[in-house]
């Protein structure tokens, strides 16, 4: 049995380019010193149906030059619900197709309304994906949960939990630096992971859609090894194919990077499920929030591709963002994990 330990926090040393990126660092971002706010209790909608993004749903388009392949577009001819949805697009804009370069066109939580990590909180979107739905392998993703990184970190901190696309199958995926990952001996019930990265972070598939996840589908689609530090139980449910249409997400996430983390996955108003040990990453050079966006990111690739979302919600209950009934089938947990129920 091989086993790959966790990355531990490493001293930090400042450099002078340090020093200038947190001088340079963009409004909102937190002081060094200043105590870190929460914006956990906030209940934030937006449906998407102004000209512009709903001034109580915390959401921005980020201006960047990845962001420079996307484009966002408040139309009405793709709805959920309501009049308007918005649609999400990039196209080619990488000079060489690799995984060097990102295309994206993603929708920010703004920075005055994050939540800090490690505490618990519910979102809700609604998501369909255009035609054609690409099926190569490929780096795709929908939606994604992340640390606050500061200026000067040494590391790639990949997110802590991702919606992304594999094979042409919608797969949620858990990242983390402080988790044990086996390469050989899996036993049944471990937890799918791939091989860790230099910096001891390395990916686990936590769910798939169409199907469900096997140790024969985990393996195809790169999860050669596993981990015991995160346990995944299976609720029932199952993720729809994309080419089914809209799908209704709902998401507990609470970062746990040593070990009392928690994910609930909700699709279509079925529990999915449970994933709870070690979730999400700590050390020298990362923040106090946790960030969500969403919205379609790719490594550089040919064509364009479109996915449409309406009915983004977040708050500190489920019942905040989606109908007691299916809040319900949530139970609740100790450790400070919030309720089904306010």
């Amino acid at each position: 049995m091989t086993r790959f330990l966790p990355r531990r926090a490493a001293t930090t040393v400042v450099s002078c380019a340090a020093a200038l990126a947190a001088l340079a660092a963009p409004a909102g971002a937190q002081q060094a010193g200043a105590q870190p706010t929460d914006g956990r209790d906030m209940v934030l909608f937006d449906g998407f149906e102004d000209t512009s993004f709903a001034p109580g749903g915390g959401l921005f388009y980020k201006k960047n030059r990845e962001q420079g392949a996307g484009s966002y577009t408040f139309e009405s001819e793709v709805v959920r619900s309501g009049k308007q949805a918005i649609d999400l697009s990039v196209r080619s804009q990488c000079k060489q197709v690799n995984g060097l370069c990102s295309e994206r066109a993603e929708v920010w939580e703004k920075p005055e309304v994050l939540v800090l990590y490690g505490e618990p909180v519910w979102y809700a979107f609604s998501m369909q994906m255009a035609q054609p739905i690409p099926t190569e392998r490929h780096r795709y993703v929908m939606a994604q949960w992340k640390r606050e990184i500061d200026p000067g970190a040494d590391g790639d901190f990949s997110p802590l939990l991702a919606l992304r696309m594999i094979d042409g199958r919608i797969a949620v995926t858990v990242d983390t630096d402080q988790a044990t990952f086996t390469a050989t001996g899996c036993q049944p019930g471990d937890t799918p992971a791939s091989t860790p990265d230099s910096f001891s972070q390395f990916r686990s598939l936590v769910a798939l859609g169409a199907g469900g996840t096997s140790t024969e589908t985990a393996k195809a689609a790169g999860f050669t090894g596993c981990t015991q530090d995160q346990r995944v139980t299976a609720r029932g449910g199952e993720i729809p194919a994309l080419t089914s249409g809209w799908i209704d997400f709902v998401f507990q996430v609470k970062p746990g990077p040593n070990g009392d983390g928690r994910i609930d996955i909700l699709a279509n108003g079925a529990w999915v499920a449970t994933v709870e040990g070690t979730i999400g990453h700590k050390g020298d050079g990362l923040g106090s929030h946790m960030y969500f966006k969403f919205g379609p990111y790719r490594a550089g690739q040919d064509g364009e591709w479109r996915i449409y979302y309406d009915d983004f919600r977040r708050g500190p209950n489920c019942t905040d963002v989606a109908p007691e009934k299916v809040c319900a089938q949530v139970t609740a947990s100790a450790g400070g994990v919030s309720s089904a129920t306010p």
